[in-house]
């Protein structure tokens, strides 16, 4: 541990800010997660569904800096692709 006050300060600061970050993540990688199963699953109302509430949520990531912009595009990009492939 640091011996400067503020020093300590700024650990704490950084392991809340981890925590925040690691949980935010973790909701993103499954929305992500039930977008792509759904589409595996070939199920299209369920795909468009998850894609709608996946959305918002990656693009605020984006904003705040938590995944790169072009990332959060392309994972958007590449799941609406997937949904508009499938066969009916």
């Amino acid at each position: 541990m640091a011996n400067i006050k503020s020093s300590q300060k700024d650990i704490i600061k950084s392991r809340k800010r981890k925590l925040r970050n690691t949980s935010k993540k973790s909701m993103l990688k499954t929305l992500i997660k039930k977008v792509h199963l759904a589409v595996i699953t070939k199920n299209k109302e369920n795909a468009t569904i998850a894609f709608k509430k996946m959305q918002p949520v990656i693009d605020r990531c984006a904003m705040q800096g938590l995944i790169h912009k072009n990332k959060a595009a392309r994972y958007k990009s590449n799941l609406l692709k997937n949904i508009k492939n499938m066969n009916y």
